[in-house]
């Protein structure tokens, strides 16, 4: 065979090896980074939303948008001064294209300066600090879970819809309990009710009986907490001690009954919360999630797993968008905020802040579950205060 003149074969050789590159950035496997709690208060939580996110991708064959994924893995120890230094592992060391993480707020907000400064895509699955789509809200930035003020802004509407009209409020004195309690304020001073006492006291402290005294002596009509882990379950315990679960009502936002049911005992068992997932919602979408997880982990579905199962959904709804080229980052973002997430909590899209738009639903513990009464506030929206995007 005559050999081709070598300016021609140097040019059908720098042809090939482009195009070998484009296709091969697009089908290169996207590197996801979990940056989630593997040890600590927080590991069950952490091990839940990772479950949720890859069966979802379980369920698409493997694949997001035609694109297989490659895990990173860094446990951030719940630990807000090591974050910075744990995002950049991955968004630095492995490279990773999309971030994903995670419980502890402080954590979250943390890698949020990081997915800014670097314009990593980041997906929130859990941590529910309200400047995270609010003042820290950036395009790159999604939520799939909640803000804090969104269930505490439907216990407030549903403690003014029974007609009381004095409440006290008592959780830790850190920003989650504080924007919680600032979420039931509103819902419940709007609906014509007054708070008229905040109880704090320092995190992770558990000695309550000094501001269940108060309470007591107080007599408000109805009494809202937030509290998560071990701190709740102790919590339900102790205002059932103090005879007060006979004398006056109280709600909660979900996270004081979620996962604590058990250790709580008696003091757990029909409680009200307010929050944007219930163990029973009869729907097929929800069915089916929790079969296929039943199946797939050997285990119930919780709220968190919900959380990660739908970070998955909003990262794939941007992926088919842009038929997996990752490199046509707004387009993907711009589908991923306009994406209807077909959750197992309910369909939900989101807001421009992009934080979900979400039915919170109001729930009693019975047993081990969190049982669906009623829809608290259908598609409560965030407000955002503060974004700038």
């Amino acid at each position: 065979m005559q050999h081709l003149p070598r300016a021609v074969a140097l040019a059908l050789a720098a042809a090939a090896a482009l195009a070998t590159s484009g296709a091969g950035a697009q089908t290169a496997p996207l590197k996801i980074g979990l940056m989630l709690p593997a040890t600590g208060t927080y590991a069950a939580l952490g091990d839940m939303i990772e479950k949720g996110f890859k069966l979802y991708v379980q369920e698409q064959g493997g694949k997001l948008g035609g694109r297989e994924l490659q895990y990173f893995k860094v446990d951030d120890e719940s630990e807000p001064s090591k974050a910075i230094d744990n995002a950049n592992k991955l968004v630095k060391r492995d490279q990773v294209d999309v971030l994903v993480g995670t419980v502890h707020s402080g954590v979250a907000l943390a890698m949020a300066r990081v997915a800014r400064e670097s314009n990593t895509l980041l997906i929130v699955p859990n941590a529910g600090a309200d400047d995270i789509t609010g003042s820290q809200c950036a395009p790159n930035i999604f939520r799939s879970s909640f803000s804090n003020w969104q269930p505490g802004y439907g216990s407030g509407v549903v403690a003014a819809g029974k007609g009381y009209k004095r409440a006290m409020t008592i959780t830790w004195a850190y920003a989650a309990g504080a924007e919680s309690v600032k979420g039931f304020t509103e819902g419940f001073e709007k609906g014509g009710g007054k708070v008229i006492k905040d109880l704090k006291l320092p995190f992770p402290n558990v000695e309550f009986q000094a501001l269940l005294t108060e309470i007591a002596a107080q007599k408000p009509d109805i009494v809202y907490a937030f509290f998560a882990g071990g701190g709740a379950a102790k919590f339900l315990k102790d205002y059932d001690a103090a005879g007060l679960k006979k004398s006056i009502p109280f709600i909660g936002a979900g996270f004081v009954t979620d996962g604590t049911l058990e250790a709580a005992g008696p003091g757990g068992q029909g409680v009200l919360t307010t929050l944007h997932y219930a163990d029973n919602i009869d729907t097929p979408r929800n069915n089916a999630f929790r079969k296929s997880f039943a199946l797939a982990y050997k285990a119930n579905a919780d709220v968190y797993a919900v959380q990660g199962y739908d970070a998955a959904q909003m990262l794939g709804a941007g992926l088919a968008a842009v038929k997996g080229d990752f490199a046509k980052r707004d387009a993907l973002q711009a589908a991923m905020a306009k994406a209807v997430i077909d959750s197992p909590r309910g369909k939900f899209t989101l807001s421009r802040q992009h934080n979900p738009v979400q039915d919170i639903f109001l729930r009693e513990s019975k047993g081990m579950n969190n049982d669906f009464v009623s829809i608290a506030v259908k598609q409560l929206a965030d407000p955002g205060r503060g974004c700038k995007m």
